[in-house]
């Protein structure tokens, strides 16, 4: 068990949609990086409408950075928007994988 401050870290889950030209520009394959050096599970997927969405769950602050990552996203993505949903923490994913 690891101990923060005497407190422990929170646990949260986000429901990601990113819009924009986020297809075709290796954005699930650098969204499994990101999410896995922050020890985040879930999983990304393109989706028929042009966007990519992933479920994401860890400690806040991991879940926080890969949001923030996706703004910009890899290099060749143009990120228009990222809409995010918390929601209750489930611990249901073991990985993270691209779907």
């Amino acid at each position: 068990m690891r101990y923060t401050s005497g407190m422990e870290e929170e646990m949260v889950r986000a429901n990601v949609i990113v819009t924009g030209k986020v297809q075709g520009v290796f954005f699930r394959a650098s969204t499994m990086e990101q999410a896995q050096s922050m020890r985040v599970t879930g999983w990304v997927m393109n989706l028929p409408d042009g966007t990519v969405e992933m479920m994401l769950e860890g400690s806040r602050f991991g879940v926080e950075e890969v949001i923030k990552w996706a703004k910009n996203g890899p290099p060749d993505a143009r990120v228009e928007d990222v809409i995010v949903r918390f929601g209750k923490y489930t611990d249901e994913f073991r990985t993270f994988v691209v779907r």
